[in-house]
């Protein structure tokens, strides 16, 4: 017999197998975004394409076009290439390593440029949906008589709440009782600098300091959005940036990142507890693979554009062979790094 307990958890079971699926295929959707543009910067200039595939291992479809491409898909869907003819020697003049320096530096760069753009495109809903991180208070109680319901934060002791810092409660937080917090707001369409204390509330047995507010986010104007939606990509990138000399400097631990599994889990997890999270990872998921891609570890494009660059400038190529073991290593190198950042996060 089935009872109604049952029944909530098998639902309970099928929605969150559902958002894995969803959170596989953003992930999916992403990387194929990239290779797409390696893919469109190739034909536009004239490169000898072999195949585009979307995922890795067997093939569950696939198309020869009349020019002799395949398009596939495969059967693990974390991944996806754009098999250019001649990557690893000079076969023809049709081939990748047989057109110059600058074409090929383009189409390297074309896989994080198209990530970088879809970042954009995704920031702008993002900003028309739900803002950009900026935040108003809704409500007050008793204990906060400083600030008002309607106004606008625009810094806590001089920082712009936003995503990338928690908002109020993120920078607060380390701000312990009886010490002013210089706060500026906007009201009534002018800007105030205020002085504002914590107080303290007994949960659980524990003393702690709250400001005493509710808070919203201030979405854009559609107009504002578009505006606004690539210096805020800009600023996600750079984030992204701080967080890999962090972690060389040794201010974050490598369990604070993650790999696949890590990816698809928070977004799993985020777009169950409210789909409209789905609205902030999409654009920052785009700009790390673009980040990502982009330095110059061997095997990602950064550092075969950094080849190509020597290439030009010496006026002939690094061995080829030893270019492509320098990437082979590399590769195995990501992928032992991708699996421990995992195995970090899961354990």
């Amino acid at each position: 017999m089935i009872t109604q307990g049952m029944l909530l958890s098998f639902i309970s079971t099928v929605k969150q197998f559902g958002f894995i699926l969803l959170a596989v295929f953003i992930l999916l959707l992403m990387v194929t975004i990239h290779e797409l543009g390696h893919y469109t910067a190739g034909k536009l200039l004239k490169f000898k394409i072999n195949e585009f595939s979307v995922g890795f291992g067997k093939v569950l479809f696939q198309k020869k076009k009349k020019s002799g491409e395949l398009v596939s898909l495969r059967l693990i869907p974390l991944g996806g290439y754009c098999a250019f003819d001649g990557e690893e020697d000079v076969k023809d003049e049709s081939s990748f390593n047989s057109q110059k320096p600058w074409k090929r530096i383009i189409v390297l760069l074309s896989g994080v440029l198209f990530n970088f753009i879809s970042a954009i495109i995704f920031s702008i809903f993002l900003l028309g949906i739900i803002g950009n991180g900026t935040q108003i208070v809704t409500a007050t109680n008793e204990n906060q008589t400083v600030l008002q319901a309607n106004d606008i934060i625009v810094s806590v002791n001089g920082e712009k709440p936003s995503y990338f810092n928690g908002g109020i409660a993120g920078i607060t937080s380390d701000i312990k009782d009886k010490i002013n917090i210089n706060v500026v707001v906007l009201r009534d369409g002018k800007q105030e600098e205020l002085m504002v204390q914590k107080y303290a509330v007994l949960e659980m047995g524990e003393t702690t300091y709250k400001l005493g507010i509710s808070t919203g986010l201030v979405k854009m104007s559609w107009g504002e959005a578009i505006l606004q939606a690539t210096p805020f990509t800009f600023e996600m990138a750079g984030e992204c940036f701080k967080i890999f000399g962090e972690l060389i400097t040794g201010k974050i631990s490598l369990s604070q990142l993650g790999g696949p599994i890590a990816t698809i889990s928070t977004i799993a997890t985020n777009t169950s507890a409210n789909i409209l999270n789905l609205l902030l990872l999409l654009p920052l998921i785009a700009v790390n693979l673009a980040v990502f891609n982009i330095l110059p570890i061997p095997a990602l494009d950064g550092a075969r554009i950094v080849f190509v660059l020597i290439e030009w400038i010496r006026g002939k190529a690094i061995n080829r062979e030893l270019e492509a073991k320098i990437h082979a290593i590399g590769l195995m190198l990501l992928f032992a790094f991708v699996i421990l950042v995992d195995f970090m996060f899961i354990f």
